[in-house]
């Protein structure tokens, strides 16, 4: 599905950041095109180096490039790589404030490694079901507090009985992110956390994309972080986590043929469509994003300066 966001997701600080803008009809061709050319145009500039690498070092910074982890293979800083993710008032995304990642299965070599960043919060989004099946290794002396997003006892997939279910199953999860009363309720409470909680802290769900990566796009965009960069950001889940997504789908052919495969297939990566589900229901609910934080997850203006303000420099 072609990228055609409407809206830009806007400053949400008072004061001296730019007004929200908005994609005019006419322009959205040439948005799909500049979004479908996006990756290639990336790589040309320093920021798309790092971006797309995802191991860091396109940008200046005395933070070290982050660990990759082979055990919690979507681990990384979602303030990105390098100096950080440039943002559309000419700052940057502070690096090594707010970690992403999926389930913590760590093994010992890479508990070792994630010990090192001081990590003291580690949240985890899964629901009940997911947990009991799958504990987390925390990193050493970090706090634990689960706030189950879903709100739901177990995270069920539906069957996938339709050439397009797993899609349409994705941007419905996702809508309901911005819909749902359980979701707007758990995400208003981590951000409002994320906020006013001293030191480094980890966000994480089982695969660390779908859940997580509405976090992240949702402090990216606090941040001020050009649209088309939240995007991008979002795809890199399909890099970090290749072989896993292969692997679960190898799993399904091999157990049940290329067809189911081909439509289960979905349900294991990150699609454009996805992410955008949730942007074009914002707009539809909210108008825009400022509102959709205020108004729908319930967050005071301060909170979201307090946001602002860790997230850059």
């Amino acid at each position: 599905m072609d990228f055609i966001a409407k809206v830009r997701l806007p400053a949400t600080r008072s004061g001296n950041t730019p007004p929200p803008q908005f994609v005019r009809n006419g322009e959205l061709s040439s948005r799909r095109a500049f979004l479908k050319g996006s990756a290639s145009v990336l790589l040309m500039s320093g920021v798309g180096s790092a971006l797309l690498s995802a191991c860091g070092g396109g940008l200046s910074s005395d933070l070290p490039d982050t660990p990759r982890l082979a055990s919690v293979d979507n681990f990384r800083d979602i303030g990105g790589a390098g100096g950080g993710y440039p943002t559309v008032d000419g700052r940057q995304v502070r690096r090594g404030m707010f970690y992403r990642a999926n389930a913590l299965t760590l093994s010992i070599a890479d508990k070792a490694v994630i010990d090192t960043l001081n990590i003291a919060t580690v949240y985890d989004l899964r629901t009940p079901g997911e947990i009991a099946r799958v504990a987390d290794v925390l990193p050493i002396s970090a706090t634990y507090q689960r706030i189950n997003v879903l709100g739901e006892l177990d995270q069920i997939v539906p069957p996938n009985q339709q050439l397009g279910g797993a899609m349409a199953t994705m941007e419905s999860a996702e809508r309901a992110y911005v819909t749902g009363t359980a979701q707007r309720a758990g995400y208003g409470a981590l951000l409002s956390q994320l906020a006013n909680t001293a030191g480094a802290q980890l966000v994480h769900s089982t695969a660390g994309k779908d859940r997580t990566g509405w976090v992240a796009a949702l402090l990216l965009s606090i941040a001020n972080v050009p649209l088309d960069l939240i995007m991008q950001d979002y795809l890199l889940t399909n890099t970090y986590s290749a072989a896993s997504i292969n692997a679960e789908v190898a799993a399904i052919q091999s157990q049940s043929g290329a067809a189911a495969a081909t439509l289960d297939a979905p349900f294991f990566s990150v699609q454009e469509s996805f992410l955008q589900a949730g942007f074009d229901q914002v707009q539809a609910s909210y108008g825009t994003m400022s509102s959709y934080l205020t108004a729908g997850l319930g967050l005071s203006q301060s909170t979201i300066d307090t946001l602002h303000d860790r997230l850059v420099v």
